[in-house]
């Protein structure tokens, strides 16, 4: 039993890290860093332990859950790829922007949206834009909090400019010091109290008014007192919003569509480095018939035909508030099958290629691939496993066809796959041919593993198990029940 293994069966029978780390008489962090390791596919391990791949690599990757493992190693296996590693790996899984949960503001605690690498010592936030919706909230409280402690100004340095210190001189309070809050593009906020421009210290020391723009009139109402507004405001009209169901499921979906401080979705984007693959999805049947619902639901709300989208189609700069409400008002005017016809095309949008919910909503309806693929090119292209091959022509073609050509190379194997589905050269056609990995549910050609579908499907029966109160917390594997 390898280190990993112990650790993690210790760790399921109860023993907290700190308990672990004692009976092996190692370090706490020793501990963090075993698990971690040991939840990375057997082959990036195989990859660091032969020098492959270099320390900061492997670091990163541990924030990866396995499918992204999958892609990376996709890519470092693919000749015309380019596998990212070191700190572009930590920007490839993080979308490009690598915002530290330690600058945060707020709250995190129980938050969704954060990941880490496993050694415990850098935690990020995955969505940028659900990191400065809160963000932005926590610093207007700050920022009101400063005003009625009595600074007669507070200025946001957006993260497009900078505070430079020589452009300003210290000032206190009362001598009209205002507060410049320096907002950095990594999500860090620098708070510099009492300060004022050198423009206005020549000023002052001149005699002159520091400023020559007229003082804004005082606000009605304060900071505080508007808080305490909203939040009344908003107890209320949420506790209202029970008694109308109808209202809440088009504010639901106007959310979904418009976004807000508090929503982020954002739309699958069907990546793919394979032209091939890109060419066979794009002409799919599919992809054909969402577009039509899609063009259906963009002409229902008003929005052009062109958009790609209907999930933040045809939403302009105007901000989150003023378009969520016109999608809101759109919504309104339909009537109810109208508003459900757009929430299948909103959830299509939104719904993750590769995901656990694939799986479980195929099952759920009788997903029948048949009518929506068939064999291309694009398939035999990538379609390159021996092993796979001869079984997939036992399948279409027959057992003593299958023996007759068992040590045949894979182009032969390939045509008379081709052969079958397309039903020449004398061959009796296949109708309906659609490979095991495809069906809902997936099955595999081989006992080998590593595929995606078919770990998926088992998580999916996992998961409807245990919500069946059939399965035993115990089956489940450590990492999960620690995520």
């Amino acid at each position: 039993m390898t280190r990993w293994e112990s650790f993690t069966r210790l760790v399921k029978e109860g023993r907290s890290l700190s308990e672990v780390a004692i009976t092996f008489g190692l370090p706490e962090i020793g501990v963090k860093r075993i698990l971690a390791l040991g939840n990375l596919l057997p082959r990036i391990r195989d990859l660091y332990r032969r020098d492959r791949i270099d320390g900061p690599t492997i670091r990163h990757l541990t924030m990866a859950s396995k499918s992204r493992q999958r892609d990376w190693l996709a890519l470092f296996d693919d000749p015309q790829g380019h596998a990212p590693c070191g700190h572009h790996l930590k920007a490839w899984l993080l979308g490009g922007q690598s915002i530290p949960v330690k600058h945060a503001l707020f709250d995190t605690e129980g938050m969704v949206g954060i990941i880490a690498d496993l050694f415990g010592e850098d935690r990020y936030f995955a969505d940028g834009e659900t990191f400065w919706a809160a963000q932005n909230g926590a610093i207007e409280t700050r920022r009101q909090a400063y005003l009625e402690a009595g600074w007669g100004d507070v200025v946001i340095v957006p993260t497009s400019e900078h505070f430079h210190h020589w452009e300003h001189e210290k000032a206190p309070k009362r001598k009209g010091g205002r507060v410049y809050i320096d907002l950095h593009r990594d999500g860090e906020v620098v708070f510099h109290e009492g300060y004022i421009t050198t423009t206005e210290a020549r000023r002052i020391e001149r005699g002159e008014p520091a400023s020559t723009e007229e003082k804004p009139a005082r606000p009605e109402i304060t900071g505080t007192m508007q808080n305490y507004i909203d939040l009344h405001r908003h107890a209320a009209l949420r506790a209202a919003l029970v008694g109308h169901a109808g209202v809440a499921l088009r504010l639901m979906v106007a959310h979904a569509i418009a976004g807000s401080p508090l929503w982020s979705v954002r739309v699958e984007p069907q990546t793919t480095r394979h032209d091939g693959i890109r060419e066979s999805v794009e002409n799919s049947r599919g992809e054909a018939d969402f577009d039509v619902a899609r063009r259906r639901v963009l002409a229902l709300l008003g929005f052009s035909a062109e958009e790609p989208t209907v999930t933040g189609g045809a939403l302009s700069a105007k901000g989150y508030g003023s378009n969520l409400v016109a999608v809101f008002a759109r919504l309104l005017a339909l009537g109810d099958e109208e508003v459900l016809s757009v929430i299948p095309v909103v959830m299509g949008e939104t719904l993750a290629s590769g995901s656990a919910i694939v799986e479980a909503v195929g099952q759920h309806i009788g997903m029948d691939m048949a009518p929506y693929w068939q064999a291309d090119d694009a398939f035999f292209e990538v379609l390159r496993d021996r092993d796979v091959l001869a079984a997939i022509v036992e399948e279409v073609a027959g057992e003593v066809i299958a023996g007759a050509n068992a040590g045949e190379k894979g182009k032969v194997l390939k045509s008379i796959i081709r052969d079958h589905l397309e039903g020449v050269e004398g061959r009796e056609k296949r109708q309906d041919w659609v490979p095991r990995w495809m069906v809902f549910p997936p099955s595999a050609y081989t006992a080998r593993g590593g595929v995606g579908t078919v770990d998926q499907a088992a998580r999916v029966a996992d998961a409807l198990a245990e919500y069946d109160g059939t399965k035993d917390e115990d089956d489940l594997p450590f990492l999960e029940q620690a995520a």
